[in-house]
């Protein structure tokens, strides 16, 4: 018989020390103890807990405003200041611009100097009338004269202070089409003032979906230039009409913008919350298990999880209304279920917590 290799020898000698160093039952135990532990698969859990879960309708919509309102010059001449840029906000009645108004300065002088020449003729002539020194037809010609004059006069002021092109509106200056020393006409258009404190988003709806819409029904809306950030809205009015052409109706959101982040013309997702169901039974989305036509979820008991039927109300928002198969409380696994069965082991971990069960 041929002698062992002195390295198999010494490899094998711990091994042999360490089993002759504990009884039978202990090896036993030590194994069943490591097996248990292998089979226990990390799961990441969920309580189910009570709390108010909206029925929801999205849509895309461009976001724009009902307050953008062009600036007209009124009168012809030449600029002679511009006061504001684009982007600056401005308030109503704020001047804008200056154009050369001195022709119009004189005219309306002169009108003054005519209209106060025939005040003090008239007032002239009231004392004559009333001592009966002056026809009536001849008073009431002067009379006439007198307030034709203080038209002419008002109307050469108005066309004068129409020189200092004003806003009509607060907002923002979102264009300038004047430049200075260029001769405008009348008519022409100068600034455009746009109000962004207030916008609006409409939606194109299904008309399937009409009977879900009502006005004050509440709505968040998202815009990619500024992820992660929800604006919230309010549906303020519905066409009573269908468009012929695609089937829909229009529904029109309110969106608060008094921060200015929004600005009209972006392209915008919007949810629409329109049934709200309170104090519901509420688990993470993640959770759900659907095959075979049916809804499931994984329900940790001790240190194993059953797999529960559960029936399901409102999908919202990453949250799902259970309406029978689960009670308050119950944890259910969010993180881990394809590599679970029916009744297998779990080492479950609470989300955002360092806590574990089972």
């Amino acid at each position: 018989m041929k002698s062992l290799p002195l390295a198999f020898i010494l490899a094998t000698t711990p091994a042999a020390l360490a089993l002759s160093g504990c009884g039978a039952g202990q090896a036993q135990s030590l194994a069943e103890n490591t097996e248990s532990e292998a089979a226990a698969i990390p799961v990441e859990v969920r309580f189910a807990t009570r709390g108010d879960i909206y029925a929801t309708y999205s849509a895309t919509a461009n976001i724009s405003t009902e307050g953008d309102a062009p600036v007209l010059a009124k009168v012809a001449g030449e600029v002679r200041e511009l006061l504001v840029e684009e982007g600056q906000h401005v308030e109503a009645g704020q001047v804008l611009a200056r154009l050369d108004g001195e022709r119009l300065r004189l005219e309306m002088l002169s009108a003054r100097a005519n209209l106060e020449q025939a005040r003090g003729e008239y007032r002239r002539y009231v004392d004559l009338h009333a001592r009966g020194l002056v026809s009536k037809a001849m008073f009431e010609g002067l009379k006439y004269d007198l307030d034709a004059l203080q038209a002419t006069h008002d109307l050469k002021e108005l066309n004068y202070e129409y020189s200092s092109i004003r806003a009509p509106i607060a907002g923002v200056v979102s264009g300038r089409t004047i430049k200075l020393g260029e001769s405008v006409k009348v008519g022409q258009e100068a600034f455009r003032i746009t109000d962004t404190s207030e916008l609006l988003a409409e939606l194109q709806i299904p008309q399937t979906e009409l009977p879900k819409f009502a006005t004050g029904h509440k709505a968040s809306l998202e815009v990619d230039s500024i992820p992660q950030r929800r604006f919230p809205a309010e549906i303020i009015r519905i066409s009573p009409t269908i468009d012929v052409r695609n089937g829909s109706f229009r529904a029109t959101a309110f969106v608060e913008n008094t921060e200015g982040a929004l600005a009209p013309g972006m392209f915008a997702r919007i949810t629409v919350a329109y049934e709200k169901h309170s104090e519901a039974l509420i688990i993470p989305a993640e959770a759900l298990i659907e095959e075979d036509n049916r809804t499931a979820v994984y329900v940790v008991s001790g240190d194993t999880v059953d797999l529960r039927q559960i029936t399901i109300g409102i999908r919202s928002e990453g949250q799902l209304e259970v309406l029978a198969g689960l009670d308050e409380n119950e944890q259910v696994v969010v993180i881990g279920q394809s590599a679970l069965r029916d009744g297998s082991k779990v080492l479950a971990r609470l989300e955002n917590t360092e806590r574990y069960t089972g």
